[in-house]
């Protein structure tokens, strides 16, 4: 597939490349309670009964050392503030008390599927607080812990190594994030997640996806983990040769992480190009004449997109930033669409808080803007600007722009690196933006609050004796049994596939037929808003063993699905024969629907009556098509007589 002049599906250029990619899957545990305290798990639309406000320092680490990531956060300045929710939060959310003991449902779910991908299981699992300070959790850190490590997953021929699986606690809900002020709802905060890393083994952009989907979907079946929008999120983590680790954070389905992870590493190749040329232009960073000017009174009383601003109750200033001989940098594509100058557009917009688009303005991009001509010049002429120099425009309160400036120096200077260790977000059109430095090692400590757990042999192999048939033997399973590769795919993702798996016992020759209706019929109600879920497993068992018996039609089985979905009274839907009430009504109301949209009786149009009638029954009754043709039949043939 040709994405924006990349074609995402050529693997062998990718490797070529020196492509590499490990996965970092964070699925939240299907538990009732969250983690550390007796909270029940489940978001709310309630509205919040209290807000605190917070703001985050940075901590030394235990060898006296700052994290990289803590200290960006903290340049930021932001504003937090936590929304409270009387029967979702309590004083552990707060971070007003320490934690309770570690929920031990939590830890079996997790020791369960360590298992499923053949790691081994710690002894003792210890609490670690890994820091966080964009705001997501209160306390500042999350806590964390190791479940299993040296695991792997079949794949392809060989094993992919799960490196290790570890229990934590998920952060909370963004809200809104503006300027320096920052919403989060606390309703899904310390709700029970694994977090599955493997190693990065994966050799091109469709492994990635494909090993991503299969972990997922391994989850999914066991029925350990929630599932829905929000229930989890992939980082990938992406490098080539001459470069650094880049984790693209928070990827919002499996599908988009085949044209991410190929564009980004198209983004780190051009990076080592620029380096290149950065490199010899500039041998030493500090060759770089930068000048700034405040032109704040060149803005002010014009409608153009910087004047309109300057209009605001706020003071603001306005700088310009000389960019000697930069432009053709500013102007390199990295992504589609992306140049340079959006690398910097990106570090503004997180560290300096000035998130208004476009929050740059370069003389190189001039074309983009409402800035007129005669500005350009004036600020050339100003900088005695040649061929190749840029300028760039900062409009915002004059501390923030001072970050900006500054941010604008490092992230340029940063071009001699070549690929800079980062955390960049999704931006769900396979481009990634800057989010934060990627953390490091500094950012861990133990937690002094929670004693060690000990894991005992019996309880592992209690729990190994839980484990189901692994995803990947049942994929091999179902092909075997004639399935085609998208009914394999859809049955990983249906929690209905042990349904599946006990229909296909007793009806071999119509795995096909049982396939569809365990897959694609509840997904199409579910689309419709009505849900079929497994504690319907014995009622669809019934339902669909008399489907396959009889031969019903899809009408009838669809109206079925309906009916138990709904809660309708049961008996209406498997009655195995019909009151003449009952279908003397429907047959009244079937012939004036019949004659009012253009049928001129049932006589002279018998044969489309009469498929219009019998649809109408199966709509309503779930009783042997026989007997309801047999009916209708009787019914048509002693109104002939009558009349």
């Amino acid at each position: 597939m040709d994405y924006n002049g990349i074609d995402i599906d050529d693997n062998q250029y990718f490797e070529s490349l020196g492509f590499r990619c490990g996965l970092e899957i964070h699925q939240q545990l299907a538990t009732k309670n969250k983690l550390f305290c007796h909270c029940p798990v489940g978001l709310t639309d309630a509205k919040h009964d209290a807000e605190i406000l917070r703001h985050m320092r940075p901590t030394l680490s235990e060898l006296g050392e700052y994290d990289g990531t803590a200290l960006m956060e903290f340049k930021t300045k932001k504003e937090i503030i936590y929304r409270l929710y009387r029967d979702r939060t309590c004083t552990y959310e707060m971070d007003d008390t320490p934690p309770f003991l570690v929920n031990q449902e939590a830890v079996d779910y997790a020791i369960r599927l360590s298992l499923l991908f053949n790691c081994r299981i710690v002894d003792e699992i210890h609490v670690i607080r890994k820091q966080y300070l964009d705001g997501s959790i209160p306390t500042g850190f999350q806590r964390t812990m190791i479940i299993g490590v040296d695991g792997w997953i079949p794949f392809k021929g060989r094993k992919v190594a799960v490196r290790q699986v570890n229990l934590e606690e998920e952060s909370c809900r963004e809200v809104s994030d503006i300027g320096h002020r920052i919403v989060f709802a606390t309703d899904r905060l310390s709700i029970p997640l694994v977090e599955i890393i493997t190693d990065a083994e994966l050799k091109n952009p469709a492994e990635a996806a494909d090993v991503c989907r299969l972990l997922g979907n391994s989850m999914k079946i066991t029925g350990l983990v929630r599932r829905g929008i929000g229930t989890v999120r992939q980082d990938v983590n992406v490098s080539i040769p001459g470069g650094r680790r880049v984790e693209i954070k928070g990827v919002y389905k499996v599908g988009n992480i085949k044209p991410l992870t190929a564009i980004e590493a198209e983004r780190q190749r051009h990076l080592l190009t620029l380096k290149e040329k950065f490199d010899k232009r500039f041998p030493s960073i500090d060759k770089i004449r930068y000048r700034e000017e405040n032109v704040t009174n060149l803005f002010s009383g014009i409608g153009n997109i910087i004047g309109q601003r300057l209009e605001s109750d706020l003071p603001l200033k306005v700088a310009a930033l000389y960019l000697p001989n930069l432009a053709d940098i500013m102007t390199t594509p990295l992504q589609p669409d992306r140049d340079f100058a959006f690398e910097l557009s990106g570090r503004v917009r997180v560290i300096a808080c000035i998130d208004s688009k476009p929050n740059l303005m370069f003389l190189s991009h001039r074309d983009q803007y409402d800035i007129s001509d005669k500005i350009w010049e004036s600020l050339e002429t100003k900088f005695e600007s040649a061929d190749n120099d840029d300028i760039v425009l900062i409009c915002g309160p004059s501390i923030d722009v001072k970050t900006a400036v500054n941010e604008i120096k490092i992230r340029i200077a940063e071009i001699s690196e070549g690929i800079v260790n980062e955390t960049r977000q999704d931006l769900k059109d396979g481009t990634t933006d800057f989010e934060r430095i990627l953390p490091g090692p500094d950012r861990m400590y133990p937690d002094t609050d929670h004693p060690p757990v000990m894991i005992t042999d019996q309880r592992v192999e209690k729990l190994h004796e839980k484990l189901g048939e692994p995803l990947w033997e049942k994929h091999e399973r179902w092909r075997k049994l004639g399935l085609h590769d998208e009914q394999v795919k859809a049955l990983s993702l249906s929690p209905f596939a042990d349904l599946f798996d006990r229909l296909a016992v007793e009806f071999n020759g119509h795995t096909k037929r049982l396939a569809h209706y365990c897959t694609d019929l509840s997904v199409g109600l579910r689309r419709n808003g009505r849900r079929l879920t497994t504690r319907h497993d014995e009622k669809l068992f019934g339902l669909f063993k008399d489907a396959v018996s009889d031969d019903w039609p899809y009408r009838r089985i669809k109206s079925s699905l309906i009916a138990i979905a709904e809660g309708r009274n049961n008996d209406t839907v498997t009655a195995k024969s019909i009151s003449d009430d009952d279908f003397n009504k429907i047959w009244d109301e079937s012939l004036k629907s019949f004659m009012a949209s253009g049928g001129n009786n049932k006589n002279d149009s018998e044969d489309n009556f009469r498929r219009y009638v019998t649809g109408q029954l199966l709509n309503y009754f779930s009783s042997k098509t026989k007997d309801i043709l047999k009916r209708v039949n009787q019914k048509i043939a002693v109104e002939k007589l009558v009349s």
